[in-house]
């Protein structure tokens, strides 16, 4: 089948959900992704460590953790932190406590650039440049989780499903190139079903894992 058929195969798969009780979820969802974006730093910056933990690792045991250390993101020393990720379960948890104390040094850096630009692309880059252990899908999960909506987030669970349906086929790294691609792929789907790329993301994720976590 063409590309053009397997897309179209996808967008239908969506719309059913979008025809569902999933919607309503998926909106709900939406709604606390905005309110969180608009609340302090700080809170953000938790968000932002959420992410960071997240990346390589079961979501839903991140939500957990992330509940448990709260506030200790903001003020937990490396080692501190470490050993709360370690006896949390965390897989690396030495190498995350080295990212988020480092992230915290950039607090302010932070605040200036999500009021400074209107671009999440380039706050995305600043991200992906100023904080270390965050890439493209770090970054772009992290600013769909502050409400803006406008950037795809390409982890396994996405890439299995475009895979499934022939839309992309299988490589070994997702580069940069690759990356930027894919996610011009899902704008398009997006755009035919009149949905942000962060709703899709919620959409493609049901889809895959039959949940909703963020």
């Amino acid at each position: 089948m063409s590309l053009a058929v397997n897309l179209d195969l996808l967008i239908e798969e969506i719309r059913n959900l979008m025809n569902s009780d999933v919607k309503k979820t998926i909106e709900e969802k939406v709604k606390s992704f905005k309110e969180l974006g608009r609340k302090n730093i700080e809170e953000i910056f938790k968000e932002l460590c959420f992410c960071i933990i997240a990346a390589g690792y079961d979501a839903e045991r991140s939500v957990r953790i992330q509940k448990e250390i709260g506030d200790g993101f903001l003020y937990l020393s490396e080692e501190a932190l470490a050993e709360k990720l370690r006896n949390l379960g965390h897989r690396y948890p030495e190498l995350k406590a080295r990212y988020i104390v480092k992230a915290r040094e950039k607090i302010n850096e932070l605040k200036n650039v999500l009021e400074k630009f209107e671009d999440s692309r380039q706050i995305r880059e600043w991200l992906m440049e100023n904080i270390e252990g965050v890439g493209y899908k770090v970054a772009s999960h992290f600013l769909r989780n502050i409400g803006r909506m406008d950037l795809a987030i390409i982890d396994i669970h996405i890439l299995n499903i475009l895979r499934r349906h022939g839309v992309i086929k299988h490589f070994k790294t997702l580069t940069k190139k690759r990356y930027i691609e894919i996610e011009k792929i899902l704008e398009k789907i997006s755009e035919k079903l009149k949905l942000d790329l962060g709703e899709l993301d919620l959409y493609l994720w049901y889809m895959e894992t039959g949940k909703i976590v963020k």
